[in-house]
């Protein structure tokens, strides 16, 4: 079978950066609803398009393809004595853009009475090279049509 839209797509993918630091060891197999769903960048998804079961390749996509630039308007902080217990650098907190909208941020770090916190995705603004084998293609089931993801062994459980 050929990845098309509505096949679920089973695949291995290592992730490393520029310097060849190894972000994704890959060893875990993913499973994605392709097809223009959301769940996996569309580089990767445009590449393997029309593809089957054994294909390999190696992608290297600069930020624009992967997480996007980073965002210094996303970098913020945040008195120390309005954040809340428990927790650490390296944390997510929920927080608001300044439009209201819900937000989740990375603390960067705590220096003194100040909160340093960061939107960006942790890759953004990083060129990144991705290895992929596909596995296994097969047909999605209507229920992952209608929710829009992959279920079972290496997709989505509910």
């Amino acid at each position: 079978m050929h990845i098309t839209k509505n096949t679920v797509v089973t695949m291995t993918f290592k992730v490393t950066d520029v310097q060849g630091k190894l972000l994704e060891d890959g060893k875990e197999p993913r499973a994605y609803l392709h097809g223009g769903y959301g769940n996996t960048l569309p580089r990767v998804e445009a590449e393997l398009e029309g593809k089957a079961a054994g294909f390999q390749t190696t992608l290297t996509l600069a930020p624009e393809d992967a997480f996007g630039p980073r965002d210094e308007s996303l970098v913020t902080t945040m008195p120390k004595k309005d954040f809340p217990p428990g927790v650490k650098v390296g944390g997510e907190i929920k927080g608001y853009d300044a439009s209201g909208h819900e937000q989740w941020f990375i603390v960067k770090k705590i220096k003194g009475d100040t909160v340093h916190l960061d939107a960006n995705h942790p890759l953004a603004g990083e060129d990144l090279t991705f290895t992929l084998t596909v596995i296994e293609v097969r047909a999605a089931s209507p229920e992952e049509v209608q929710h829009g993801h992959a279920h079972g062994a290496h997709g989505h459980h509910h």
